[in-house]
């Protein structure tokens, strides 16, 4: 954190001191919501969730070296100092804001219904050939997650590339609050989430909401292929496949699943790339990330030596080459869009292609007819095997079983039983996607088949 005291805390967040007043003027370290996670010198926030009541851990975090606890309950005979407010989430919103006020560096917010963390990996990797980036950690996406991404910036960075998700209006809105962009990236309207926001266009307008604090000054980068964000074209910069976009791409060629070749056209320059991870998808997150970097003042080299030394991340188009088999666990989530899209990477694979299916949540009224579109979508594909998992991904087994004769379906009512059969089933050298949403737990697959067959 960057020279933020206990009294800024308090103040930012309207709670009450309790404590030697003489600690008010010192600066806080670090901020968590997780006890493990105390160092020398953090504030805890105590938090109520389902479970776990984080107020039990307040006694704790003392002991190792916290310097203060957030908390929502009058306190008796506490073992440390801690500030007291109506609710500990909304606090730890509110400091964040402050918090956010007080920087001085670009901070980019990426959102989007499909590949916000791919897209976040992207454009950090290519500003770090330039800049000390501080980016969102795992899925700290949400109003816990980004402000306590905020509290990570420290001194020593010098852009924070911040990725934003959301579910439901409003949150974008309380997230926008707290990020207060300098640049917003877009990067597609899918169908995630509809289940709460109605339909794509009420996606749209729950996406944009990232613009109600952003800069005045504010650039706006979006993917003009999209048939719902190019309508933002006349406050935003589009990048897309052709040269009607002020950022664009061409002479693509796909190596299989190791990635592919491109050259993307930028404020004059035209540079070649190779992007180390597959599918057409990469080429937008490649674009985006070039459109912030020449934002930024970065090279044409810089920006082709950053896309060029992208690393995958577990749970999301990572090839892993196991004993056996090639994987594509791509498992961390899923909606149609990105199922799709994970099936024509597959399609590129050189050697037997299978793909293992599962369920997608938050789909809403239409979450049948949804997975459907899937089975729909391998009619003009050459995938040799499809397996599904799970009650809603047997619709996506029923229409691929009349849309794709060219393909082998099986289906299973759970991954247990999959992996019983799996050696049976599965053949050396396979090149397999795993894909679900989260809930799923499809991790299990991947490490299964990594370690074990």
């Amino acid at each position: 954190m960057r020279h933020f005291t206990i009294q800024q805390f308090t103040e930012s967040c309207g709670g009450t001191f309790y404590g030697p007043t003489e600690l008010l003027e010192k600066e806080i370290q670090g901020v968590v919501v997780d006890s493990r996670l105390i160092q020398k010198d953090y504030l805890f926030v105590a938090t109520v969730g389902e479970r776990v009541d984080g107020h039990r851990f307040i006694p704790d975090v003392y002991e190792k070296g916290a310097i203060c606890a957030l908390s929502q309950q009058k306190l008796e005979n506490p073992a440390g100092p801690y500030i007291l407010v109506e609710n500990t989430f909304q606090a730890l919103k509110d400091a964040a804001e402050a918090y956010r006020k007080t920087l001085d560096i670009p901070v980019i917010g990426i959102t989007g219904s499909v590949g916000k963390t791919s897209t976040k990996e992207m454009i950090a990797t290519i500003l770090e050939q330039k800049y000390n980036v501080l980016k969102t950690p795992g899925n700290f996406n949400n109003e816990i997650g980004l402000p306590l991404t905020l509290f990570m910036i420290d001194t020593c960075h010098e852009v924070a590339v911040l990725e934003m998700g959301m579910n439901h209006f409003g949150e974008m809105h309380r997230l926008s609050k707290m990020a207060r962009p300098d640049i917003c990236v877009l990067t597609n309207i899918g169908v995630a989430h509809l289940e709460f926001l109605g339909s794509r266009d009420g996606i749209l307008k729950a996406k944009s909401e990232i613009f109600d604090y952003a800069a005045d000054d504010v650039k706006v980068f979006v993917n003009g292929d999209d048939d719902k964000l190019i309508t933002l074209k006349d406050r935003a910069v589009t990048f897309g496949l052709d040269a009607s976009h002020p950022v664009w791409s061409d002479q693509t060629e796909h190596l299989g699943l190791e990635g592919m070749h491109c050259r993307i056209h930028i404020s004059g320059h035209s540079i070649p790339v190779s992007i180390p991870l597959p599918g057409s998808h990469m080429i937008y997150n490649a674009m985006a990330g070039a459109c912030v970097a020449d934002a930024l003042g970065l090279s044409p080299e810089q920006i082709q030596a950053g896309i060029e030394s992208l690393k995958p991340i577990s749970g999301r188009s990572n090839i892993i080459h196991a004993s056996r088999y090639i994987l594509l666990d791509d498992c961390y989530n899923a909606n149609p869009v990105s199922m799709c899209a994970m099936l024509d990477v597959l399609e590129h694979s050189r050697t037997r292609k299978v793909a293992i299916l599962g369920d997608m949540g938050e789909l809403g009224e239409e979450e049948k007819t949804l997975h459907s579109s899937v089975g729909e979508h391998l009619k003009d594909l050459h995938i040799d095997l499809v397996i599904t998992i799970g009650p809603l991904s047997e619709a996506i087994h029923n229409t691929g079983l009349l849309s794709a004769p060219q393909t082998q379906f099986l289906h299973f009512s759970e991954k247990e039983q999959f992996l019983i059969e799996a050696k049976n089933i599965l053949q050396h050298k396979d090149s397999i996607l795993i894909k679900a949403s989260h809930y799923m737990g499809f991790e299990h697959i991947v490490e299964t088949l990594k370690e074990h067959m």
